[in-house]
């Protein structure tokens, strides 16, 4: 069983130009925690008054999923996160060179120190802890693994690999996997992927492959920069090709993309892989043929399965099949004069940017209708 934590609610919320209220967030999370994620990053409770209030009112109201407040490698950060009343601490720090001179202005042993007195403190409040060595994929593999041993035997729970920029590839991350689990106590290992060059979804299902027990996911891959891992891409794969289980609700991840683009405030692409309009959409003649037939000719899953819909749209590049569909679906009877009509009207509209909705289809089947004084009721 793949555990998915989402962190929609904090990192996911750091997309440029976004800020929920925490109405909003408690909305969000609940859809989480109903469509059956396993660990909920609820926000970064040390940022403000208002985000300690949202993230403590979500740790109540939240049933089934972990509850997790992030925090950085201080005390006061984690008595904000305590008082949060969360399940999960999740500190973190930098560990890669650039992060520690330019960020940190740290030294390696600092950094070392810094974890082997903070996660005791943090235990000593009752917390599960989760450790983070932020830009993971871009330090020193030996320190590396020397600051997860620290944070290890200093009693985090859990730690997690954070591909921090997103400069990682599917071999280089299945490599770090497997090199740090050959080295490091068995404790569960998340992964945190970035999009920065488009690859953040093919890494995080490379690294479960590998080893990773935990996959860290935004809903619609939102987030800094070019985002996160996407929760539904990534469950849908686990799901689909691979044969991985996880606790999520498969039926719930259109709905779920639809509210939290509409709380962000940013649209859906309609080519977005699994929840997208188009990702079940099907305009070029054979391919029309093809799923009308059988609809695994030309969709690896049903759209049913993960809460989408199959659409047939009509367009340049449709056929006499797609227009037979079509008439019938607003309950006109198709005979081979009227689709040849519509299918060379349907054409002529493409091209000229009109989108061909029912609307659309019955004011053509109407001009059909006047031309040939035929009585259709459409």
């Amino acid at each position: 069983m793949v555990k998915i934590f989402d962190t929609t609610l904090r990192d996911g919320e750091q997309m440029p130009g976004v800020a929920l209220t925490p109405e909003e967030k408690l909305q969000i999370a609940l859809a989480l925690d109903e469509a059956g994620v396993d660990m909920i990053e609820a926000g970064f409770a040390a940022v403000s008054k208002e985000e300690a209030a949202a993230v403590r009112q979500i740790a109540r109201e939240v049933s089934r999923a972990e509850v997790v407040s992030l925090a950085r490698m201080t005390k006061s950060d984690v008595d904000a996160a305590v008082a949060a009343d969360v399940d999960v601490v999740h500190v973190f720090i930098a560990t890669s060179d650039v992060h520690m001179k330019y960020k940190l202005g740290m030294t390696r042993e600092q950094v070392i120190r810094a974890v082997e007195e903070v996660i005791p403190y943090a235990k000593s409040h009752g917390v599960r802890v989760l450790f983070s060595a932020e830009d993971a994929t871009r330090s020193d593999l030996d320190f590396l693994v020397e600051v997860y041993k620290t944070a290890i035997e200093a009693g985090a729970d859990e730690i997690n690999v954070p591909d921090t920029v997103g400069v990682m590839t599917p071999s280089r991350i299945a490599f770090l996997v497997k090199f740090l689990r050959e080295r490091l106590p068995p404790v569960p290992m998340h992964v945190h992927c970035h999009d920065d060059f488009g690859m953040a979804v093919a890494n995080t299902i490379t690294a479960i492959e590998a080893g990773a027990d935990v996959a860290q996911v935004v809903v619609n891959n939102f987030g800094e920069r070019a985002g996160n891992a996407a929760l539904e891409e990534v469950v849908a794969a686990l799901h689909f090709l691979l044969g991985y289980k996880t606790n999520v609700r498969l039926e719930m991840l259109y709905e779920l993309s639809r509210l939290v683009s509409r709380l962000f405030g940013v649209p859906v692409p309609p080519n977005k892989a699994v929840v997208g309009d188009n990702a079940f959409s099907h305009e070029a003649g054979i391919h029309v043929h093809g799923v009308l037939n059988n609809p695994f000719t030309y969709e690896p899953m049903t759209p049913e399965a993960v809460g989408n819909r199959r659409r047939i749209v009509l367009g340049k590049h449709s056929g006499r099949h797609a227009v037979v569909w079509a008439l019938k679906n607003i309950g006109v009877e198709p005979h081979d004069e009227l689709v040849n009509y519509v299918l060379e009207q349907v054409k002529e509209l493409a091209v000229r940017k009109v989108r061909i909705d029912e609307e659309v289809l019955r004011e053509v089947v109407h001009a059909y209708m006047r031309a040939s004084s035929r009585p259709y009721a459409v």
